[in-house]
């Protein structure tokens, strides 16, 4: 135990970078305020590529995602936008205004996978496009970014995971949070054992606007002529043109995958990326339709519990998740790992640990049935305890601590950095086809569970309903 401690104490203090201060006992420690420390962000160097190394990328799908994915990925040394697809007129024309008249622009995908040009594609449609597009443009050769989440129905995982290891091409689902400089030091926290054996997580990601509860803005030009709107139902069931359904298709079981889809996948992203973990076995959900009665045809509160195993990474631990799109109380959102010696809080810019180790000392008074024994009982009880509980020198036990992210950072670039570098170096792919059905998986066992009242089975190896 001695040894235990004294190792966690020395990995501490090496995170921090300084000697920490002792202290006499836990009790004082919950209410010290943790030490800060700044994160250092990569630094990447801008030199000019040879046309041989230089990426030529396009975009399908420019709508909000995929407008912020080319920001992000141009700012990647040595990477051309050389062409954009969308379903809408007005995004191809906006395209052009931000990045040059000379862009080729489409509404029609295949003319993107066609083109000799493109080496990578970023797919940011509505979900139910993801499967499809990632799986042509694998086999016709190009590289995949793929929003999360990387499929729309769990049927559909295991073709695209397929396709990417039959063409060798590298794919990435765009949960960015994976490749922050936050999570990396999440985990080797994690994996410290500073906080002893995991025992439970609590994440939450919840939201207070119209906005944040998808009632996107309308263009006032969207018509039948602007919008190909045959095209965007692809295999979903056919209706009559339906603006609110294409401009906020994530409202609507058809085209997205709810809040489980769009929110959850992000948390089970982070989690599994922390605790090396392949997923949950068993899944239950609950929520409703509180608020945004706007046509909508998914909850907009959903709650989800799940089971992890025991595995070599970490003990057996439970998950509770929830999104609130009508919170009252805008407490944001977190993930907290407890653990039986402390607990770790990660956000998207930092990341605190805090120590509070569980006394072996029972203890006795206040609210206790000690006051209810007889004086003589009382006496010949403190009598036992002190023998069986004598007092012992305090311990030194480690400061509690806080990581921060620097103010400009942002995950985005490092996530999209990842993408190229396994294209130009094979380098490892922190979210390939695999992980992210192992996010993708539990989200929509999520939303199965959810509308079928029942309990869901999960196989985290295989990534398929259990």
């Amino acid at each position: 135990m001695t040894s235990s401690r004294s190792s966690r104490r020395n990995f501490i203090r090496k995170l921090a970078g300084t000697t920490l201060a002792a202290t006499a006992a836990p009790s004082i420690l919950a209410g010290t305020k943790p030490q800060s420390n700044f994160l250092e962000a990569p630094v990447y160097e801008r030199h000019k590529f040879a046309p041989n190394d230089q990426v030529n990328v396009a975009i399908i799908g420019m709508g909000i995602m995929g407008f912020n994915n080319a920001f992000w990925t141009l700012q990647v040394p040595g990477v051309k936008l050389v062409a954009v697809c969308d379903l809408y007129t007005g995004r191809l024309e906006r395209a052009r205004e931000k990045y040059g008249k000379d862009l080729f622009v489409t509404k029609n995908y295949k003319e993107i996978l066609d083109r000799k040009d493109v080496d990578a594609v970023i797919v940011a449609t509505s979900d139910h496009w993801h499967d499809r597009i990632c799986i042509e443009a694998m086999n016709k050769g190009k590289h995949v970014y793929c929003e999360k989440p990387m499929v729309h129905r769990l049927e559909e995982g295991a073709e695209v995971i397929a396709t990417q290891k039959k063409t060798g091409k590298v794919l990435i689902v765009g949960s960015q949070r994976v490749s922050s400089i936050v999570t990396q030091k999440t985990k080797e926290i994690f994996e410290s054992k500073t906080i002893g054996d995991l025992v439970l997580v609590e994440t939450w990601m919840d939201r207070h606007s119209a906005n944040g509860a998808w009632q996107y803005s309308i263009p006032t030009d969207a018509n039948a002529g602007t919008v190909d709107w045959d095209n965007f139902i692809g295999d979903a069931p056919k209706r009559a043109y339906d603006p609110v359904r294409f401009f906020r298709w994530r409202n609507y079981q058809d085209y997205g995958t709810g809040v489980a889809g769009d929110l959850f996948v992000h948390l089970f992203s982070a989690l599994h990326a922390v605790t090396s973990s392949e997923g949950p076995t068993r899944v239950l959900a609950t929520g409703g339709l509180r608020y945004w009665n706007d046509g909508r045809d998914v909850p907009d509160v959903i709650l989800g519990m799940y089971d992890y195993p025991q595995t070599a990474q970490h003990a057996a631990f439970n998950l509770q998740m929830r999104v609130n799109f009508v919170d009252g109380s805008e407490k944001g959102e977190g993930l907290r790992l407890i653990g039986t010696d402390g607990v770790i809080d990660m956000g998207w810019s930092s990341v605190k640990v805090m120590h509070h180790k569980l006394n072996n000392e029972p203890g006795y008074g206040g609210w206790d049935s000690f006051d209810t024994f007889s004086e003589a009982q009382q006496k010949e009880y403190e009598k036992w305890y002190k023998a069986k509980y004598p007092k012992k020198t305090p311990g030194i036990i480690e400061s509690d601590l806080e990581f921060k992210a620097p103010r400009e950072y942002s995950a985005n670039l490092d996530h999209h950095v990842n993408f190229y570098k396994g294209i130009r170096e094979k380098a490892v792919i922190v979210e390939d086809a695999l992980f992210g059905m192992r996010a993708a998986g539990p989200a929509l066992a999520t939303n199965k569970s959810y509308y079928d009242k029942a309990i869901i089975n999960w196989n985290p190896g295989t990534a398929q309903l259990g």
